[in-house]
């Protein structure tokens, strides 16, 4: 069971949930993750180090919020990815 994750050539539209306003957006090699203007954060993409931030390694091409940062009460200002990492400032 290996995921297969779509590569874009393409700049693509995202598909969030309608009442998200995005404030930052990075990508990494082979992922992406977005800071919604109300702090939470979603992630998408090769998961396989773990750097979407889910608690697993599970790739996913839908982008998600990575719901333990809300479980925590935590409010996401910025984000970087890296090539394998994810680097979020709360």
């Amino acid at each position: 069971g290996t995921a297969f994750i779509s590569i874009q050539a393409f700049p693509a539209l995202l598909d969030l949930p309608q009442d998200l306003e995005v404030s930052v957006v990075s990508c990494g090699s082979r992922h992406t993750a977005v800071v919604t203007r109300g702090g939470e954060l979603y992630t998408w993409g090769w998961g396989k180090y773990g750097q979407l931030g889910h608690g697993n390694n599970v790739s996913s091409d839908q982008a998600r919020r990575v719901e333990h940062l809300v479980a925590e009460g935590l409010r996401v200002e910025d984000v970087v990815c890296g090539p394998w990492t994810t680097y979020v400032r709360v």
